[in-house]
């Protein structure tokens, strides 16, 4: 998507020093060994291992493992048995009666105090104060706390199949028609914060609601229509020592309202409505799923005026958009605490400074933004460590009036993002020029496959909107069992290969002409594109020596920086870094997955070297075959890079992946770039950072090393509570990303984002952020998977769930027999449910071990948006689209359809439907679908006259087919490149694409959504 030319503003003064304080937050916490009764054991502690690029903020003291793995689980090898009894620590369970045993969780650092010098294992889970996923401490339980039930141990009824093969199971929730916009939801309300509860509000419900449903009685839900149940006041009980009215005189129909009045929960419901705290007993609403599309949460300050100014919750998100003012609250919550932040998003607005002085605070070093408070014209005091500072008189001038006076007026103080063009203090060298090296796999299998053929099309339509100025270099590499160069020297008449064969100690044949200008030696670039293809159409060669190519190219690139792009098809078997398979087909589905880590450092130390020399590499890996993921990932995980999988690819026989490779291909060649980047991420004094998520290098405590930056990369960040925070009214963070431009400009963008302060457990979980919790987890699970296993991390994904759903049936002054959520946090065990059935954590179902951990690799770094929608795609009913509801764009008329649910009960033979993956937006048509959808959408004469492989909507001047390509444009614009189109025929032989993203259905080993609910209940007691 390209963005609109930035507001820029220009003014020049002295500048200031450019010192920096950093502080050390404490380390991550790691899960410690059973002692084979459910009690951790005492022991030692060990260094960090460097299994996974979440990092603790600092390597050099040693931390301990959090949580103990469940027992039949295995511990790294390397690891010892200390304790985990923390001073100081509040120590309490989870409210969850019967637990005889730790439960597997996500490690993380709950505080910054040392531990207990104890060497003896403590009495109870209540004593030791373990933290689960999200790292907070369990609140305190007179009976103990749950017995642990791994999701993976429930016991599975025998599936039933459904018509289109997909497995549904004995007693799934039957789901209605969905050819008719669902009515919205009107959920019921809980017990508001610190009043006693009235009545439980009724919920809307099918006629009957699933009555005592369970699995063991073989009860099936009811399958009737939505009806919406009248909710009224509930009529005053009779007390039988009820007061008499001694003012007889008393008009008695006033005292008998009176009366009326205090038995109803007027005041509860309505605050709860207009606060939007109201809750959802999840067992009785079918349609969970809004119909629109979830409403991100609202940020609302005690400061009016500074609602207006928010930094876009696209950018920088909170799991809580109010902060516990204590650490007891959060871990009274159950909730994890912490942030995603896409910093170099596209933006169509943003405003530019370019000036010598940079307001930042003279202690922290905060950038001044919108969240500050002026004493004066001439102080203003910091909003993270609330030191007073002195303004130059520059900043009173105001660019937009241009006029001195006001400096609230400055687009600083107006914007929560902004960028400025940084004076010479912030560059320790020149502006590096972009440097772009691509190195080829030109193997037999290489050439199979025809990738090359598409990547040089491709590069040369899109040569000239390569970002860059007058200094762009570009180079190109080739390896098989040799590594082959070429010579690009402007006085050339053609390109010249030299081939070099010692790959053990490979050197550069030339010292000059290996990188050249672009713009001075665009012809022989442009020929060697058009050569390479045809120069190994019909090579014998099957080996790659990837590992000395990449060496090759770091000796061209380390001297400026720069970044090297690799295409790989087969897995590296000679040379350094040389993998062997490793994978074993017979236990793609087993339960635990083993070689889910690197089979070599080769990978992370290149990579390593690379980062120190402002280089970032970037792979595309298209093997149909084995290729140790696992391994190669390193190369770009700890140098800032990205990976994009093509698995199976071949010009020929698989068109998807050709459609998927030049889609990426086009967005990865033109999108925007910055060079030699950094960023720190600052928070208030109290708060802490502890953990990392994200392809990157921590340079120090809080500075991530970024060679490149790119608008498509995510990161995340676990946040502790250190100090109490009830003196403050807003807690503040601050993202600045320091880069160089591709035109060889300095520049910072800087993000604040500003949060009120929680008094209370309710006020705090009904500010819970669901979508931005299931982000953070996600990352949180990648790491248990490869730190520990992937049972444990299913395991501990469960328990957050029960959690989190115990701690605000806990804030409930009744119990209620259902389960109830918050009606902000009513879509977290879908999404999890989700998350469970997703390929980097399903279990039971053949699963590459390359797709899954290429899968795991992107839930680290996608942003919140497009990893919503890789765990539970968008699915619509489109075969009857019509113009009720729609929005107008321009003079386009967009058609809202609903989403549904993701379940095979939704999808009938005679509809069709769009499921929206993220990448892929697949196209499935029913059998027996009407002709006339066929004819004036899909301009065919019949189903059978359907082709297999269609990947456009033929413009047909029928308005049908105007408001389905309406709405895809419309789903197309919402992403940063358009996604591919896929039409899927209800007897194609690829339908399980489709299918296998219904994940609220039941296969053979894992549970629908509705059987998900009753473990949660059973879980809950």
């Amino acid at each position: 998507m390209a963005s609109q030319p930035p507001v820029q503003y220009n003014l020049m003064s002295p500048s200031i020093p450019n010192a920096t304080g950093t502080s050390q937050p404490p380390l991550l916490q790691r899960p410690i060994t059973s002692n084979g009764i459910g009690q951790p054991s005492a022991g030692s502690r060990f260094p960090v291992p460097a299994t996974s690029n979440s990092v603790p903020v600092s390597a050099t003291t040693n931390s301990q493992w959090a949580r103990p793995p469940v027992s039949s689980q295995f511990a790294p090898s390397t690891m010892s048995q200390p304790s985990f009894t923390a001073a100081g620590h509040q120590q309490c369970n989870p409210a969850i009666f019967g637990q005889d045993s730790p439960r597997p969780v996500l490690e993380t650092q709950s505080s910054g105090r040392p531990p207990s010098s104890s060497s003896g294992p403590p009495l109870n889970n209540y004593q030791s104060g373990q933290p689960i996923i999200n790292g907070n401490l369990g609140p305190p339980l007179a009976n103990g706390v749950r017995t642990p039930t791994a999701y993976s141990g429930v016991n599975y009824a025998t599936p039933a199949t459904s018509s289109m093969g997909y497995s549904s199971p004995g007693v799934p929730p039957q789901y209605a028609s969905q050819n008719f916009m669902p009515p919205q939801l009107h959920y019921g309300s809980g017990p508001p914060m610190g009043r006693p509860a009235g009545p439980p509000v009724p919920q809307q419900q099918y006629s009957t609601g699933y009555p005592s449903y369970s699995s063991a009685s073989g009860q099936l839900p009811p399958i009737s229509g939505i009806h919406t149940q009248q909710l009224s006041y509930p009529a005053a009980p009779v007390l039988p020592n009820a007061p008499v009215n001694q003012f007889q005189n008393f008009n008695s129909s006033i005292d008998k309202m009176a009366s009326q009045m205090n038995t109803m929960s007027v005041t509860q419901t309505g605050f709860d409505k207009i606060w939007g705290h109201e809750n959802v007993d999840l067992l009785q609403v079918r349609n969970i799923l809004p119909a629109q599309g979830v409403e991100t949460p609202r940020i609302r300050l005690r400061q009016e005026h500074l609602n207006n100014v928010h930094c876009s919750m696209d950018i920088f998100r909170c799991t809580l958009t109010k902060i516990p003012e204590t650490n007891s609250i959060l871990q009274k919550s159950r909730l994890p605490l912490g942030v995603l932040i896409h910093p170099f998003k596209d933006l169509t607005q943003l405003p530019v400074i370019q000036c010598q002085t940079i307001v930042r605070c003279r202690s922290c070093r905060t950038y001044i933004n919108p969240f500050v408070y002026f004493v004066d014209q001439r102080r203003w005091k910091c909003n993270l460590c609330f030191r007073v500072n002195d303004l130059p008189d520059e900043f009173q001038y105001d660019p937009m009036s241009n006029s001195y006076g006001d400096p609230t007026r400055r687009p600083e103080i107006k914007n929560a993002t902004i960028e400025f063009i940084a004076p010479a203090e912030y560059m320790l060298r020149p502006p590096q020029p972009p440097v772009y090296l691509y190195l080829l796999d030109v193997s037999h299998v290489a050439a199979e496959t025809g990738y090359l053929k598409l990547f040089c099309d491709v590069l040369l339509e899109e040569l000239e909107k390569i970002p860059g100025d007058s200094r762009t270099q570009i180079g190109f590499i080739t390896y098989a069992s040799s590594v082959q160069f070429y010579n690009l020297a402007e006085n050339l008449n053609q390109p010249h290969q030299l081939v070099v064969s010692d790959i053990e100690d490979i050197f550069l044949p030339c010292p000059n002409d290996l990188l050249v200008n672009l713009n001075e030696s665009k012809r022989l670039v442009i020929e060697l594109l058009e050569q390479l293809p045809l120069r190994f159409n019909n090579t014998a060669d099957c080996n790659s020596a990837l590992g000395a190519a990449l060496q090759a190219a770091y000796k061209m690139v380390s001297p400026t920086g720069g970044r090297i792009t690799v295409f790989q098809a087969s897995l590296p078997n000679i040379g350094p870094g040389a993998l062997k398979p490793r994978e074993d087909p017979n236990q793609r589905a087993a339960k635990d997955v083993p070689n889910l880590n690197a089979a070599t450092d080769f990978f992370k130390k290149f990579a390593l070297d690379c980062s120190g020399q402002q280089v970032a590499v970037d792979l595309f890996l298209l093997g149909g075959q084995y290729m140790d993921i696992a391994s190669l990932s390193c190369a770009s995980k700890f140098s800032g890079g990205c990976m994009y999988h093509f698995p199976s690819f071949h010009y020929v026989h698989n068109l998807p992946q050709v459609e998927r490779l030049e889609h990426s291909l086009r967005r990865y060649l033109t999108r925007k770039i910055g060079f030699e980047s950094v960023m720190r991420i600052r928070c208030t004094h109290g708060l802490s950072i502890h953990t990392f998520h994200g392809n990157f290098f921590v340079r120090s405590t809080d500075l991530l090393s970024l060679p490149n930056i790119n608008p498509d990369a995510g990161f995340g960040l676990q946040v502790s509570i250190d100090e109490n925070l009830s003196e403050v009214q807003n807690i503040c963070f601050q993202a600045a990303l320091l880069y160089t431009s591709s035109k060889g400009e300095r520049r910072i963008r800087v993000h604040t984002m500003c949060l009120p302060i929680a008094s209370t457990v309710a006020d705090v979980i009904q500010s819970a952020d669901q979508q931005c919790i299931v982000g953070l987890l996600a990352k949180m699970a990648v790491d248990r998977s490869l730190h520990s296993s992937i049972s444990d991390a299913r395991d501990a994904i469960v328990n957050v769930c029960v959690d989190v759903l115990s701690a605000y049936k806990a804030t409930m002054s009744s119990a209620p027999s259902g389960l109830y959520a918050p009606s902000n946090l009513r879509l977290l065990p879908l999404y999890l449910a989700a998350l469970l059935k997703s390929v980097a954590f399903r279990t039971g179902q053949s699963t590459r071990l390359d797709d899954r951990v290429f899968a795991m690799n992107q839930l680290k770094v996608l942003p919140l948006s497009q990893l919503i929608l890789s765990v539970y795609p968008d699915m619509y009913a489109i075969h009857n689209l019509h113009d009720q509801g729609a929005i107008s764009q321009g003079e386009m008329v967009i058609p809202q359809p609903p989403r549904i649910h993701l379940s095979a009960e939704m999808v009938d033979s005679t509809g069709a439907y769009l499921l929206d993956t993220g990448d892929v937006i697949y196209l499935y048509v029913g059998r027996n679908i009407h002709p006339a959808f066929i004819e004036n959408v899909l301009g065919s004469s019949s189903f059978q006259s359907l082709p297999e492989q269609m990947f456009e909507l033929p413009e047909l001047e029928t308005a049908e087919s105007e408001r389905l390509r309406n709405f895809l444009v419309h789903l197309q614009n919402q992403r940063p490149y358009p996604a591919v189109l896929q039409l899927i025929r209800e007897d194609s032989q690829i339908r399980h694409l489709f299918s296998s993203h219904l994940v609220d259905g039941r296969t053979e080993s894992s549970l629908s959504y509705y059987e998900f609910l009753q473990h949660l209940k059973n879980q809950i007691k």
